[in-house]
């Protein structure tokens, strides 16, 4: 082998060193930091008009009395916080684009989701590290949320009233 090759092979070799100690470096400063939250200034609404249901199903309106009409941040640093519930999922992380920007170190960019499946509100964990409680209780599937009941993200608890 030629010293040419020789020195080639080392300086690509010292260079895929230097590009695993960066990317290590990034990895470690985005664990200690999280992520980017923007502030916002007013909470987001997710009451978006309801769409016409699909053809043949009947579809339950959202203020119905039997389901909830708001979600209500009850601990945490949103306390007070209400969100007008619609047809829409609610997406509920630390990540910009989530419908409620949660500010915690124990939550998922993320990490859980509200939807509305056959006229009941279900919670489900999407993969978080510290997972969602529904009332003390680990939530791994799509469970149904009772009004009322406290769901722990992190810090944070909601609940559905009416």
């Amino acid at each position: 082998m030629s010293e040419l090759t020789l020195t080639m092979l080392r300086l690509a070799f010292l260079a895929a060193l230097w590009l695993m100690v960066l990317s290590i470096v990034a990895v470690l400063r985005r664990d200690l930091f999280g992520t980017r939250v923007t502030r916002r200034t007013a909470p987001a609404a997710a009451g978006v008009p309801a769409s016409p249901g699909a053809p043949g199903r009947p579809r339950r309106e959202p203020d119905s009395p039997q389901l909830p009409r708001f979600l209500v941040v009850t601990e945490g640093s949103l306390r007070g916080t209400q969100i007008t519930l619609g047809q829409a999922p609610i997406l509920i992380g630390r990540a910009p684009e989530c419908t409620l920007v949660v500010e915690d170190d124990y939550a998922s960019g993320r990490h859980a989701r509200l939807s509305l499946q056959q006229g009941v509100w279900m919670v489900e964990d999407l993969g978080s590290t510290n997972g969602t409680f529904l009332a003390n209780n680990r939530v791994g599937t799509p469970v149904p949320v009772p009004l009322g009941a406290p769901v722990r993200i992190g810090r944070t608890v909601i609940e559905l009233r009416r």
